[in-house]
């Protein structure tokens, strides 16, 4: 239990730094930060991934497929959509279905473990409201305190309607389902497989990703050159060169790869449904980061949001423990 509540909270800390780099880059399209952070991603787990030779070279074809759908929905898609649903709406609304992700996935996750008959991971849904309602009201606190302060990653206030702002609604409901099935789908691969392979299933995700984000890019800079747009992106590393590679080389290991690990050692330690409350950890490692850029402390209302968030967790410790521990 604990080590994986350790492993669970540094990739929260680390999957925290992808919504601050946006601010640090606010003249940067957020697709385009989806594509460099990935493929920063996968050309470091190519320089990493003789660590992992032997277990790579174990892997079926099978378990490279798996591995690519991951890569796919869990990084291409989940952080695309969300960047450019930030973009399209603005922080405040898409921020705030994201942030609902450790109540989606905890839900679906007791649904998916019952139905597959795995009863040690699954709890009765009177034992699991309590800590699920808890995070949800310290999720919403926060997010409707922080959406007062908040703008886009270009200092201004998101759309507030039209087609653009339903269409960032939209994208951002991709996104959490993007990021509701992959930490279900990566655990249940963790789990059939035993332990040691967190590290080399985090690599694999990453040698997968590369192509998937060269394509993509790719394609993207076609696409942009074909309609001659007057604002399209100064290809290939933008306005700001060293800031730009240096920020995707910082969220390709730490938030990617690292981040990966880390939650690929909690997937296989904790039952899936506690997992994905911990989730929770990247909206507090996320909010703990805007506070230091924006140079202020919390409000009222997000500090007891936070708190909310905190008890929610510790609350799914004391549901969960049995489970974790086969007693």
């Amino acid at each position: 239990m604990l080590a994986g509540l350790l492993a669970a909270l540094g990739a929260g800390m680390l999957w925290g730094l992808v919504f601050v780099v946006p601010l640090m880059l606010g003249e940067y399209p957020g697709i385009v930060l989806a594509f460099g952070r990935y493929i920063a991603f996968g050309v470091l787990a190519v320089a990493l991934a003789w660590m992992d030779r032997a277990a790579l070279a174990r892997l079926s074809r099978a378990d490279w497929i798996e591995a690519g759908k991951l890569a796919l929905v869990g990084n291409l898609l989940y952080y695309a959509t969300l960047a450019s649903a930030i973009q399209l709406a603005g922080a405040p609304v898409p921020t705030l279905m994201i942030g609902t992700l450790p109540v989606v996935i905890a839900i679906c996750a007791n649904l998916t473990e019952r139905r597959a008959g795995n009863a040690a991971d699954v709890v009765a849904w009177r034992r699991l409201a309590l800590p699920l309602v808890v995070i949800l009201a310290g999720l919403v606190v926060v997010q409707f305190d922080s959406a007062a302060h908040a703008t886009d990653a270009g200092g201004q206030e998101g759309a507030r309607g039209g087609l653009r702002y339903v269409a960032g609604l939209l994208l951002a409901a991709v996104a959490v389902a993007s990021w509701t099935w992959y930490p279900i789908r990566n655990a249940r691969w963790l789990r059939a497989r035993g332990a040691g392979l967190a590290r080399p299933w985090a690599t694999a995700q990453g040698l997968v990703t590369l192509p998937l984000a060269l394509a993509a890019a790719a394609g993207f800079a076609l696409w942009e050159g074909a309609t001659a747009s007057a604002a399209a992106f100064e290809w290939p590393f933008g306005p700001r060169p060293l800031a730009f590679v240096g920020l995707m080389l910082l969220t390709g290991l730490a938030a990617s790869w690292l981040g990966t690990l880390l939650w690929n050692r909690a997937s296989h330690l904790l039952p899936p449904a506690f997992a994905g409350q911990l989730i929770v950890f990247e909206t507090l490692a996320a909010l703990l980061y805007a506070f230091l850029w924006y140079g202020r402390w919390p409000g009222l209302g997000e500090a007891v949001g936070i708190v909310l968030l905190v008890a929610g967790v510790l609350l799914g410790v004391r549901v969960f423990r049995p489970a974790a521990t086969g007693s």
